[in-house]
């Protein structure tokens, strides 16, 4: 896959804090990716409804505890969205696209909820520039951004708790 291809996968950062969704976007844009913002998971519906015929969004990163619509929620919206397109043949591949959760919560019980409502990874907030880019670029399938994030990881350390698959989905 080229950069020129990956720079146009478009990230969907959904926090109700706008310093996390600032951290996220700097660094996710650093590494290439268009970023957009949503400040809980009822507007992160809305703008995957209103995004039409436009490219759709690649993958959510997501927060759990925000006000309207929790991660948990949303997620599980998404992915009961994706469910009822996939059975009336519909190709949506917006509502299948990977859900990485970002959360102060770090107890294991907390990623086994996650992953229980449709996420594909998780990791405790703060997560460290390159462990959010390496995640990122492996759901994405960014092999030259992931390759990047593990250098810088190895001279910084990892703290994520679950990693995922190349294609998304944990195992």
């Amino acid at each position: 896959m080229s950069t020129l291809n990956l720079r146009t996968k478009h990230i969907l950062v959904v926090d109700d804090a706008a310093t996390v969704r600032m951290y996220h976007r700097k660094m996710l844009g650093d590494a290439g990716w268009q970023i957009e913002e949503a400040v809980n998971g009822m507007e992160a519906l809305e703008k995957i409804a209103q995004r039409g015929t436009k490219p759709s969004f690649d993958l959510f990163v997501s927060d759990i505890n925000m006000p309207r619509m929790d991660g948990y929620a949303f997620v599980r919206a998404l992915r009961a969205l994706g469910s009822q397109s996939s059975a009336a043949g519909r190709d949506d591949t917006v509502l299948q696209a990977p859900v990485l959760m970002v959360s102060t919560e770090a107890q294991a019980h907390d990623a086994d909820a996650a992953f229980a409502a449709g996420a594909n990874a998780y990791l405790v907030k703060p997560a460290r520039p390159a462990e959010l880019v390496l995640t990122v670029a492996l759901m994405l399938g960014d092999h030259e951004a992931a390759l990047r994030a593990a250098r810088d990881m190895a001279k910084g350390g990892n703290r994520r708790i679950s990693a995922p698959t190349p294609g998304g989905r944990q195992q």
